[in-house]
């Protein structure tokens, strides 16, 4: 038996398409100015855009961050924990596909962003559905002929409410669409 954490392989390409109904219904759990952590090829960034919000996209991948751009959304290759244009004014904080496991500690991610957030921001976060068990390990990023390990943890929704309590943060609202399951998380900032 290995004692080693699960490793992920994520290909980005997967997500270089145009947003779907699924995301459709995630992205209408954003208000306001919106930060897409983890943006990728920029599939969601744009789709915000076009829904009129205002949306910084950033990824750590500088080619995904230059689709992102390519499709006429703005991208910075930034890694969330370094310091973000417009902290403490964004609205919204989206983690799609799973982003919620950047950096192999949600708990320190979910406190970064209640940074980044207005005092009265939200976190939309889709997470891993039921029955799903929590791990932290890491991931292979792969995007066209490029890879980037990096640290990942997968949440499900039925340890997000928890994890989220430690933080002060509160589930305030949740979303069960096709295959996908995400949360909208609430809290003081401090």
């Amino acid at each position: 038996m290995s004692l080693r954490p699960p490793h992920a392989h994520l290909r980005l390409e997967g997500w270089d398409r145009p947003a779907d109904p699924e995301d459709h219904a995630l992205l209408a759990l954003c208000v306001g100015p919106t930060l897409d952590v983890g943006c990728g090829p920029g599939r969601l960034t744009e789709a915000l855009a076009e829904r009129g919000h205002v949306v910084l996209g950033i990824d750590v991948i500088r080619g995904a961050v230059g689709r992102t751009r390519g499709r006429g959304g703005a991208a910075l290759r930034r890694d969330v924990f370094e310091p973000i244009p417009g902290e403490g004014r964004w609205e919204t904080a989206l983690l799609a596909d799973g982003n919620i496991g950047i950096g192999g500690d949600p708990a320190a991610l979910l406190t970064r962003l209640r940074e980044v957030l207005d005092p009265r921001g939200r976190i939309v976060a889709e997470v891993a559905p039921p029955g799903t068990t929590h791990h932290d390990g890491s991931a292979t990023l792969h995007w066209q002929a490029q890879q980037h390990v990096i640290r990942w943890s997968v949440v499900g929704i039925d340890a997000v409410e928890a994890l989220a309590g430690r933080i002060g943060l509160a589930i305030v609202d949740r979303i069960h669409v096709g295959a996908r399951w995400a949360v909208v998380l609430e809290g003081a900032v401090t």
